[in-house]
């Protein structure tokens, strides 16, 4: 069966040129022309992957995105800009993108971007279903193969890429690691070097786990070098 890709894009042209060239790699396509539109399909059409635009009528793409988050749907979302903002890109990974672009794009480079996305998703599920053991450190515990955390009877809700970045911390406990090395093992392509995505990502998972954010138990910063993930110690 044929992945199918959700193409959120008011402007005609380029989504009829996305939607050729993703039909031509091999995947079927569905377009939206507005947000409204783009979140209902999302709903019903439950498809592989979404391309979102940023700038939409009705409802625009951060919008969207919060929505489908809050909605629990956990498709993986590129977000495509025209802004080349640090505001824009910043504030869609935290509602739980996994990847942005900003426009002018080649439609090759999107598709090369869709397949990294579904190819990393795939094999965190096949990750989660080979794990049967729960990674369990002070109060916090995670369920690989369920794609579940627990802060001590609390279940707390992560997008698949915060998922994915907590339990490659967890399991590479006490190990300090750069944030080149995180875009690698997590990422699995060169993100354009642009390490923020990885700063933003340990931001949201820090104001989910830690006590206090600013005073963190688990993921410590390691100035100059990373991050490292630790067992808060007893006391």
């Amino acid at each position: 069966m044929l992945k199918k890709i959700l193409i959120i894009e008011d402007e005609h042209s380029i989504a009829t040129l996305l939607s050729y060239n993703l039909v031509q790699a091999g995947y079927e396509t569905i377009i939206a022309n507005d947000g409204k539109e783009g979140f209902e399909k999302a709903l019903t059409e439950k498809p592989s992957l979404i391309l979102l635009d940023l700038m939409l009528p009705s409802m625009d793409g951060v919008e969207v995105c919060k929505s489908l988050r809050q909605q629990k749907v956990q498709t993986p979302i590129i977000m495509l800009t025209a802004k080349d903002d640090e505001f824009d890109k910043v504030l869609g990974l935290e509602l739980g993108a996994d990847d942005y672009m900003t426009k002018p794009f080649s439609p090759r480079e999107v598709v090369a971007r869709v397949k990294a996305v579904l190819r990393r998703t795939e094999q965190t599920t096949i990750a989660q279903a080979d794990s049967s053991s729960p990674l369990t450190f002070g109060s916090l515990k995670v369920f690989p193969e369920q794609f579940e955390v627990y802060l001590g009877e609390e279940q707390i809700e992560f997008t698949p890429k915060e998922f994915e970045l907590l339990v490659y911390l967890m399991e590479n406990k006490n190990r300090v690691l750069t944030r080149d090395q995180l875009l690698s093992a997590v990422w699995k392509y060169d993100f354009a070097g642009d390490t923020r995505i990885v700063d933003v990502h340990i931001s949201h998972l820090r104001e989910k786990i830690e006590e206090n954010s600013r005073k963190p138990l688990y993921i410590k910063t390691i100035r100059g070098l990373g991050y490292k993930f630790e067992e808060p110690k007893a006391g």
